[in-house]
């Protein structure tokens, strides 16, 4: 069984940000193309460990990072530095690193903060994967928690994360992780920045339609979702696609985290487009 756990062949690293440096895993040689994954809303590089050895072994480089903030990355102490325009600076500062033109992957809220970076400034990415990610603010199940849990970011991270699991414990399809994977999900919820939680939850909520300005870019765009994505759900997230003019990749057998539910399917639904990308 995959997990955050299984991280393969990657090694640990950190990179140069203008506001410090940002813990990240790395895979594949440095002269191979680039491929930068930025994970979502309280998750961190680990949400991409699963595929990071099929992506070393298809001769690309490939770099998950914590974004600020997250887990082992640290981040400024206001709120407001955590909308995706902001955010999008780091991404712009490590692709400059690593050789521009980059792949770009933004899985969930990272896919917010991936299309601001594109907008922003489209010669810095070769493309972009959408993963799990929607048009605009998240809405359903998962917006009803972040309202919830908003009240409880006074009383300390412990109190939130419980009340979370026992959130999403009464989703339908909602699997008890194994006691080690529990328990880094817990630990790397509890290392998160306060104001990380409430600017990206904020943002989540209030975050625009900007469809149109990232297909003016003409940066080559794939839109990937599990099957049984219970954030934005498919059918939104191909309209977004048909939109973009982008290519659209359901992963069989994932949910929200496709690259922790089928790293194999997901490895060579990115593979097979990065091959087709000019």
């Amino acid at each position: 069984m995959t997990s955050q756990l299984t991280t393969g062949a990657s090694r640990r690293t950190t990179i140069a940000v203008p506001g410090g440096r940002l813990a990240g895993l790395r895979s594949g040689r440095t002269d191979d193309p680039a491929v930068l994954l930025v994970p979502g809303y309280t998750g961190s590089k680990e949400d991409f460990g699963p595929i990071m050895s099929a992506l070393a072994g298809a001769e690309l480089q490939a770099i998950a990072i914590d974004q600020r903030g997250q887990y082992e990355s640290a981040g400024p102490a206001e709120p407001a530095a955590y909308t995706p325009n902001e955010m999008a600076v780091d991404l712009l500062a490590i692709a400059d690193e690593v050789g521009r033109p980059v792949h770009l992957v933004g899985h969930s809220y990272g896919g917010l903060v991936s299309r601001a970076a594109v907008i922003a400034e489209p010669t810095a990415f070769r493309s972009l994967t959408l993963m799990s990610s929607g048009p605009a603010a998240i809405g359903g199940r998962r917006r009803v928690i972040i309202d919830q849990l908003r009240p409880l970011l006074p009383a300390g991270l412990g109190p939130v994360y419980d009340a979370m699991q026992a959130a999403y414990a009464g989703s339908p399809g909602y699997v008890v992780p194994p006691a080690p994977v529990a328990q880094f999900l817990r630990a790397r919820f509890l290392l998160g920045s306060p104001a990380m939680l409430e600017g990206m939850g904020d943002a989540l909520v209030d975050e625009p339609d900007r469809v149109a300005e990232l297909a003016a870019t003409a940066v080559p765009t794939l839109v990937l979702t599990g099957a049984d994505d219970d954030a934005w759900p498919p059918h939104v997230q191909a309209d977004m696609a048909r939109r973009l003019g982008a290519r659209y990749q359901v992963i069989a057998g994932a949910r929200h985290s496709p690259a922790v539910e089928n790293p194999a399917g997901t490895a060579q639904a990115l593979i097979d487009f990065w091959r087709d990308v000019p």
